[in-house]
């Protein structure tokens, strides 16, 4: 057995163990899985009590990285997030010492992140993006691996600051967390309400997830594929009644990292048409911004994603 065939089983053996602490949503463990081995940052909507946070929490288990949850509320400042420099009394004189906030872990959970002011939500910018954080005038590296995980309600709007489109594009995935099924609703409360929650067992450290993320990023991909990418993001800037503005390049990139790792957890040395298919939905849904004739027609972004999806094969297959 290769290297590469041990990383997979021991990449399995996370997704299995997350999946026993989150009953059904094997989808969504599955494209918070392709983020870990991407570094990608992931914004998770859904009804509250779906378990976002739980899942959040069991992954970290899983890897062993150091977990913080933030809570955004209204009044929740930048510094509450970053940390800030505090008076230090001494033996000669008052000093300023550097107090590292909560963005300072391994995996950040950002509660309900469109209720806290955009001047706040902006401190989470630099981070996602340069993993850094600069206070004052001094910046400080945060320790790797690094990401981001957002939650927000798509329902109670009010009193609420909607992401801007520039702070959407810093993450990688939207994912759509959806209400359980009857029988997964079943056993939700037999898991919750039963004698005990499952031991979850750590299974791999930061360290070996940064080496995993540099074998799969080797991944090859194929001309046809790559064109097949490239013609996805340049549709969404096409004419299309139904989108006002279409992708960022941040999207082919996204596109390309997660098709890469959704080959690695299917066992393949090579990028699939399906796999691309597979990671255009949550890549791509939070960066289309849908015109009025779409939301007048009741026309969903996944759905104007499948039509590009569709039309967009069928070029590269003449």
């Amino acid at each position: 057995m290769n290297d590469y065939e041990v990383w997979q089983q021991k990449i399995a053996m996370c997704e299995a163990e997350i999946g026993k602490g989150i009953i059904g949503q094997k989808e969504i463990v599955r494209q918070v899985m392709l983020a870990m081995l991407t570094g990608g940052n992931v914004l998770l909507e859904g009804m509250p009590g779906l378990g976002k946070t739980k899942l959040v929490s069991t992954v970290s288990r899983v890897f062993q990285l150091s977990f913080k949850r933030i809570q955004f509320t209204p009044d929740l400042m930048p510094s509450d997030v970053t940390g800030t420099n505090i008076i230090v009394k001494g033996e000669n004189g008052n000093d300023f010492r550097f107090n590292p906030g909560p963005i300072f872990a391994n995996l950040v959970l950002a509660d309900e992140i469109n209720r806290a002011t955009p001047k706040t939500q902006s401190a989470l910018l630099e981070a996602m993006q340069e993993h850094t954080v600069t206070v004052g005038t001094d910046s400080y590296l945060l320790q790797e691996p690094f990401l981001v995980l957002a939650t927000q309600n798509p329902i109670e709007n009010e009193g609420t600051y909607p992401l801007p489109e520039a702070q959407l594009d810093r993450f990688m995935f939207k994912i759509l967390v959806n209400f359980p099924t009857k029988e997964e609703l079943k056993g939700i409360i037999g898991l919750t309400e039963g004698t005990g929650e499952p031991e979850i067992q750590a299974v791999m450290d930061g360290s070996e997830l940064l080496t995993v993320r540099e074998l799969v990023s080797t991944i090859p991909i194929a001309d046809a594929v790559m064109e097949y990418i490239l013609n996805i993001v340049i549709a969404t800037h096409g004419e299309n009644r139904y989108i006002r503005e279409g992708a960022s390049p941040r999207a082919a990139q996204a596109i390309v990292r997660a098709a890469r790792a959704r080959a690695f957890m299917e066992g393949r040395w090579n990028v699939s048409f399906e796999d691309v298919a597979a990671v255009a939905y949550p890549a791509l849904r939070h960066r289309l911004i849908v015109s009025f004739d779409a939301v007048s027609d009741s026309v969903s972004c996944d759905s104007i994603i499948s039509k590009i999806l569709a039309d967009c094969r069928q070029t590269v297959e003449r």
